[in-house]
């Protein structure tokens, strides 16, 4: 493994079972536990990983790891970090990515579109994180994935009128639900794209009614 300009900081790549989520403050998503044969190990996930993270992940399910590890004097150990992480299925889906790791530079990636969504407690207790896992599932669903992200934010100051979230056209939704994302992305994203704009207020309406 190559170094980083940080001497303690190395590259790492392991394979094991996933066997459960890591969470804080009973919804953040921090990391996950894998089994390797080497023992059980901690992964914590990047910051742009965490929002697109599969949290449908069966336990079980055979994963490869790769990001950075530091060591801690104090412990003894290696803090692990994902930078990238692969279900190592029939169909070898992929879980989450980022962009490579600035130890290897490589040409620019094209410009995604974001789709905004706050992260703040009072929307995800209204539904903000089944709103996440939604809007996940709808952007793969449609080959979406490479073209959009979802990155959560700070609070957008409607916290009673959560989930709240923001299109990449700057369209503001309240109360979106998981059950609408389907209409919303196709609305948004879908063939009928050019008429769009036409068509925004109306869909406002329809969700600011629920």
């Amino acid at each position: 493994m190559s170094l980083s300009l940080n001497t303690n900081i190395r590259e790492f790549c392991i394979e094991g079972r996933f066997l459960d989520f890591v969470i804080e403050d009973g919804y953040k998503l921090k990391g996950f536990l894998i089994k390797t044969v080497e023992g059980e190990f901690y992964v914590k996930l990047a910051k742009n990983l965490r929002i697109n993270f599969d949290w449908k992940l069966p336990k079980g399910t055979w994963l490869q790891v790769v990001g950075t590890k530091k060591f801690d004097h104090k412990k003894g150990t290696f803090k692990f970090k994902a930078e990238r992480v692969i279900a190592k299925n029939s169909d070898q889906e992929k879980v989450a990515s980022v962009s490579p790791s600035p130890l290897h530079p490589q040409t620019k990636p094209a410009k995604t579109q974001s789709i905004l969504v706050c992260q703040k407690s009072d929307c995800m207790k209204r539904g903000g994180k089944a709103l996440c896992q939604a809007l996940e599932s709808e952007l793969r669903k449609n080959g979406l994935e490479d073209k959009v992200t979802i990155k959560g934010t700070g609070c957008m100051k409607q916290c009673k009128a959560g989930p709240n979230l923001i299109m990449p056209d700057k369209t503001h939704y309240t109360r979106i639900q998981a059950s609408q994302v389907p209409g919303l992305v196709n609305k948004h994203f879908g063939s009928n794209n050019q008429n769009r704009l036409s068509d925004v207020a109306k869909i406002m309406t329809i969700f600011a009614g629920v």
